[in-house]
């Protein structure tokens, strides 16, 4: 268990504040966090710095308190660290918490025009599904493949089975690289609805380019994640 330290500048509250959400984060709260009295025992604080603490979880969000229940974890935003090539199901997992999805279709469509340069021909395979954690709606997602391969990843369970599992596991293909850009927007009506959200309600958009060992584009998707639930995060070294 990590201890509080009362000779470290920064106040204890916030200390613990930082505790307590890495703990949520990690899934070591599944639903109802201890009570003041028990926080207060367990770190050896007073009753003051425990509710200055549990208050600022509440107002990120993160905690919610109901009345006469106790202090309850709040859904628990996803955090994605970039510089690992990890599918939404991974991800998702990591925290502790249970993926899933929903098709809402699939099909050869038309080349959208910035992958000519990559993919020569005229159609490509779309495949389009929308993504749960713990059954909230967490994102859409808009994949698509070379004829080819998306033909044959249609032959599987494309609408509730990990994509990469597929390319890796069924069709043998190695994905190697990627490449991906992070903006926000806010949602159409839409894309709204299914989000379960209101409209204009802010997005991150992750675009992704994935190639194999010899460079050749397997996969271009995007991903409009709901940005109250999602996060990328980053570790920088200054050389």
């Amino acid at each position: 268990m990590m201890k509080l330290d009362p000779h470290n500048p920064i106040p204890l509250h916030v200390q613990l504040k930082t505790i307590l959400e890495r703990q949520i984060n990690q899934g070591y709260f599944q639903d109802k966090i201890p009570s003041e009295r028990e926080l207060t025992e367990q770190y050896e604080v007073s009753r003051t710095t425990v509710r200055e603490a549990v208050s600022q979880l509440v107002q990120d969000g993160i905690l919610e308190k109901r009345h006469g229940k106790g202090t309850f974890v709040s859904v628990r935003p996803i955090h994605e660290w970039l510089g690992s090539l990890s599918s939404t199901t991974e991800t998702v997992k990591k925290m502790g918490m249970t993926p899933g999805a929903e098709l809402l279709s699939h099909g050869i469509v038309d080349s959208p025009p910035h992958l000519e340069s990559y993919i020569p021909d005229k159609q490509m395979y779309l495949i389009k599904r929308l993504r749960y954690a713990n059954d909230e709606p967490l994102s859409i997602e808009t994949h698509y493949y070379p004829v080819d391969i998306g033909e044959k990843m249609a032959r599987y369970d494309i609408a509730t089975r990990p994509l990469y599992e597929i390319l890796e596991t069924e069709l043998h293909i190695q994905l190697w690289e990627g490449e991906q850009m992070i903006t926000g927007r806010t949602l159409t009506s839409e894309e709204a609805e299914l989000l379960g959200v209101k409209e204009n309600h802010h997005a991150l958009l992750a675009e992704r380019y994935i190639t194999d060992i010899e460079g050749t584009l397997i996969e271009h998707s995007t991903s409009l994640y709901r940005a109250d639930l999602y996060s990328f995060h980053m570790k920088l070294l200054r050389k």
